[in-house]
């Protein structure tokens, strides 16, 4: 039996940090409690950033203190330093998320700091926690950077290396503004694998240039089964002009459902879900599926016409 592929939702944290309207605290809540019931592995629930900084999720405790937890499901949440992760325990968050960049000039773009001082204090983070809650490490432009261009695999396995070595129990590897093409996804996972076994390996990645599902098929079949994607697509970076969202999450299991991979998704349940997100953020969402269905969804055949002399004009032009 193939290795089901493990889905980590990220569209409450990832997602909604991005929009221009905050969206209310009991909207957020009910939409994490109907995707719990999906079959996901994750769902990244908010962050505890200052609310300064990202006012859309100023209200992290009250979501944690309110959501209702499915079991087998993990509520993971992002944490930028040592006070962050504070009030992720004292909200009972199931994992803990850090994050810093590959790349140096990104790191300083969005954490105003180098990567030497965001290690640090990541570190210090890890030996607050302790082994309490697990830790997972994304590190974001491990494809490329829009200031700094493409950024070397070896340098994406040094710093993967440095967290496996505090102890983290995964490590994501973040296409943050969409510059991963297909074989440069295969040949990071084939140097992955080997080097870091035993620790959770999530790829995450974004659909701006209109790559994202293909750079999922080219992880699946490199032996990867852990993905992040946000549902209806919603997402994207400051710092990468023009950049769209991350990889939609009914067009990705859509996809592999369709390969017949076992992604543990109810789709059926998943995709009213994501019908009704463009009325909760106030405007049109990126996803395919939600719009046409998926692909064994029939449509009854058309009423017989009677011919008239206007269909004899393109009566020589099928459709394709």
């Amino acid at each position: 039996m193939a290795q089901r592929i493990l889905f980590n939702e990220v569209v409450t944290r990832d997602g909604f940090q991005m929009e221009p309207r905050f969206v209310p605290t009991d909207d957020k809540i009910a939409l994490i409690d109907a995707l719990g019931t999906c079959g996901y592995a994750k769902i990244e629930v908010t962050s505890f950033t200052s609310p300064r900084a990202i006012p859309m999720l100023a209200d992290a405790e009250e979501v944690m203190r309110r959501i209702r937890r499915v079991p087998g499901v993990e509520y993971s949440v992002l944490v930028p330093n040592l006070r962050g992760a504070e009030r992720a325990l004292e909200s009972r968050a199931d994992e803990l998320n850090l994050v810093m960049s590959v790349s140096e000039a990104h790191n300083q773009a969005n954490l105003r700091m180098s990567r030497e001082s965001s290690f640090a204090a990541l570190a210090a983070v890890a030996r607050f926690v302790d082994g309490r809650v697990p830790l997972n490490v994304s590190l974001s432009t491990a494809f490329g950077c829009p200031m700094q261009g493409l950024v070397a695999a070896d340098e994406v396995l040094l710093w993967a290396e440095r967290f496996a070595a505090l102890g983290v129990r995964g490590i994501t590897f973040c296409d943050t503004t969409g510059m991963a093409h297909p074989v440069q996804v295969a040949r990071l996972v084939e140097m992955l694998l080997p080097r870091m076994e035993g620790l959770q390996l999530t790829l995450h990645f974004h659909n701006t240039r209109g790559m994202g599902l293909a750079n999922v098929l080219a992880g699946v079949q490199g032996g990867i089964h852990r993905f992040d994607a946000s549902l209806g697509g919603l997402g994207g970076c400051p710092y990468a002009p023009g950049a769209s969202g991350n990889i939609c999450s009914e067009d990705t299991v859509h996809m592999l459902d369709a390969m017949g991979l076992d992604t543990g998704i109810d789709l059926a349940r998943l995709l009213p879900i994501a019908r009704s997100l463009a009325k909760l953020v106030g405007h049109e969402v990126p996803s395919h599926v939600s719009k046409a269905g998926r692909i064994h969804d029939l449509h009854p055949s058309p009423p017989p016409r009677t011919a008239n002399a206007n269909d004899c004009r393109h009566a020589d032009r099928p459709v394709a």
